[in-house]
């Protein structure tokens, strides 16, 4: 299985940020250094990045793909709707990975079993080095004077430096 990846999305004063590393790790090494795990939706107004198991993550990106299409790119409602599959799809329900889904007004994180979470500060990390990621986050930005694009990049770099899981090849989109 195909694992182990850092994805972060940070709002902060008015900006959007979404970024990753490009370490694909299988087992105990290395098999890809620069992999874009950041996806743009719904004409560039939705971005995504994913972690967990490869294949199921493309699974539930091309499932939420397919809601903010149905649902014009109402990227809360698209989020609902799929959260409601969980409860009659069998292969929903057994997706092993997390998606961070952005836009000009929400950021949530999207699980492979169900669950939609919309942070309170607008600071989401996910994957193997989500947890230092988003400790680092906080910190930029309650003492520095950093846009969201450069606590993301900065984050992930501090990320890299801590977790086995991440690397420094990072891909960082804003949100417009």
């Amino acid at each position: 299985m195909y694992q182990a990846t850092t994805i972060l999305s940070v709002r902060h004063k008015g900006n959007i940020a979404i970024g990753g590393d490009g370490q694909v790790t299988m087992s105990s090494f290395i098999v890809k250094k620069e992999a874009c795990k950041i996806r743009k939706l719904y004409h560039e107004k939705v971005i995504v990045g994913f972690a967990g198991s490869a294949a199921d993550a493309f699974a539930l990106l091309e499932r939420f793909e397919a809601k903010l299409e149905e649902f014009q790119g109402n990227m809360l409602r698209s989020a609902h709707e799929l959260a409601k599959d969980w409860r009659t799809d069998k292969v929903l329900r057994r997706l092993e990975s997390l998606l961070t889904a952005v836009d000009k007004d929400y950021s949530l994180l999207i699980s492979g079993n169900g669950e939609i979470i919309e942070p309170d500060d607008g600071i989401i990390g996910i994957g193997s080095g989500g947890q230092y990621a988003t400790a680092a986050a906080r910190a930029l930005v309650k003492h520095s004077g950093l846009n969201a694009r450069q606590i993301v990049e900065e984050a992930l770099k501090i990320t890299a430096e801590i977790c086995v899981y991440t690397n420094a090849n990072i891909h960082v989109e804003d949100v417009k």
